[in-house]
């Protein structure tokens, strides 16, 4: 009897080639930073895109009755459906539904989560090798997401000058036959931005054009200061194949809830059933979003009252408007005014700061000398800003705000050709 021949002679356990290239820009930047605050002044921390941190945001109530009724029925406690419960699936259809783009349940699958949906939807149009187009500055987890699986990302530019807008020649310009994705993010993370009607027609048929499927995240859609619209992209497209990425996070204020969604959009029935098939068989490759959440969304949606909505917005906006009024005076920064979701992007004329090498540098010793933390905005691939996230309580913005030009009048110095004058 002959023994089999093992595979090896020593133990060699190694992380996969997927492990190793996943890698969160966000933390790889913060974990390197030496974030000591001054002991003197206590931290108030602008850089966790969370807004229950500070417990001046909760939910309404009705949104908490939900959740204590979907409990007490014990109608859901097993497995949902990997795409979700049918009922709960309508719900959503029935709630974003609208004569331009109009949904059914069959074009809903619930994700744990945005971050899961924005998964699903990378992994169902791309294979490695393929590349996609991703906003510069644009929330990390798609170039995570994508590098994992082999997928190259290509960063199209937006402008600050012209309140973010996507640089439409340069967006083009990136476009080859291995493109296989264009990530809009409207409004946006990092930048607040919110995109005209027109704008956003005109990045659809540049998508139009090249044939191009668009992942569209929508997560803060309903994020949007008064004043301003904010379509959603596939009721401004027939032709434009869009899967379109939400949650329950933000608007609900629940990100710990995990609910997300998938809206399929697909009138001219490019992506098939194929696509569909493909996000199903996905979705199956964990056990589907939380069913007792999913019990919650019809009294979610129907109960929470638009006071709930509104309060949130104004108290967004005014909190942006402090933020923006106070830094536009202070020599050396250049704030971009937000139209929605929850941040505000500031620009750091590095030349007027010697003393700091980077963002990184400056929003590091921020933290050291004023125990403010911004997110150097080279964690989104876009260096020499920094990003603010305006929940945080009236005062502490105000505070913030007197500590960073504090900072800034410590550390600021004229050009020599201003002093020269």
């Amino acid at each position: 009897m002959t023994m089999a021949k093992s595979r090896r002679h020593m133990w060699e356990v190694k992380p996969s080639e997927m492990a190793n290239n996943t890698l969160n820009p966000i933390r790889a930047i913060v974990d390197g930073m030496k974030i000591t605050p001054n002991p003197e002044k206590p931290m108030i921390a602008l850089s966790i895109g969370d807004p229950t941190v500070f417990g001046n945001l909760p939910t309404d109530e009705t949104v908490l009755q939900a959740l204590k009724d979907s409990i007490d029925s014990q109608k859901y406690n097993g497995y949902a459906p990997s795409v979700g419960y049918l009922k709960s699936r309508q719900v959503v259809a029935n709630f974003y539904s609208c004569p331009e783009a109009p949904l059914d349940a069959e074009d809903v699958i619930l994700t744990s989560g945005c971050s899961q949906a924005i998964d699903l939807c990378i992994s169902v149009l791309c294979n490695p090798g393929d590349n996609i187009l991703v906003p510069c500055p644009g929330f990390s987890l798609y170039k995570t997401l994508a590098v994992s699986m082999g997928i190259e990302v290509k960063l199209y530019n937006l402008l600050p000058e012209k309140s973010w807008e996507v640089d439409l020649q340069h967006l083009e310009s990136l476009i080859d036959e291995r493109t296989s994705c264009l990530i809009v993010t409207n409004p946006s993370n990092p930048c607040g931005s919110v995109f005209t009607k027109e704008h956003l027609q005109q990045i659809l048929k540049v998508a139009s054009k090249h044939c191009l499927p668009i992942l569209a995240d929508e997560i803060y859609s309903d994020m949007v200061f008064p004043g301003c619209s904010c379509p959603s992209m596939a009721s401004l497209s027939s032709s434009v194949p869009i899967l379109s990425c939400g949650g329950l996070a933000k608007r609900w204020l629940v990100p710990g809830w995990r609910m997300g969604w998938i809206l399929i959009h697909d009138r001219n029935d490019i992506f098939g059933p194929e696509i569909r098939q493909g996000l199903v068989k996905l979705s199956q490759r964990i056990l589907g979003a939380c069913s007792i959440v999913q019990g919650a969304l019809e009294g979610i949606f129907n109960n929470t009252p638009p006071s709930f909505y509104n309060s949130t917005i104004s108290f967004l906006k005014s909190n942006s408007e402090i933020c923006f009024n106070e830094l536009s005076t202070v020599p050396g920064l250049n704030p971009v005014m937000p139209s929605g979701a929850m941040y505000l992007m500031v620009g750091i004329d590095m030349d007027h700061f010697p003393e700091f090498k980077n963002d990184v540098d400056f929003t590091e010793r921020l933290v050291i000398d004023q125990s403010v933390f911004c997110l150097p905005a080279s964690a989104f691939e876009y260096p020499n800003f920094f990003r603010i996230v305006v929940t945080v309580p009236e005062e502490m913005m105000v505070e913030a705000c007197v500590r960073i030009r504090e900072f800034c009048q410590r550390y600021y110095r004229p050009r020599s050709c201003e002093l020269d004058q």
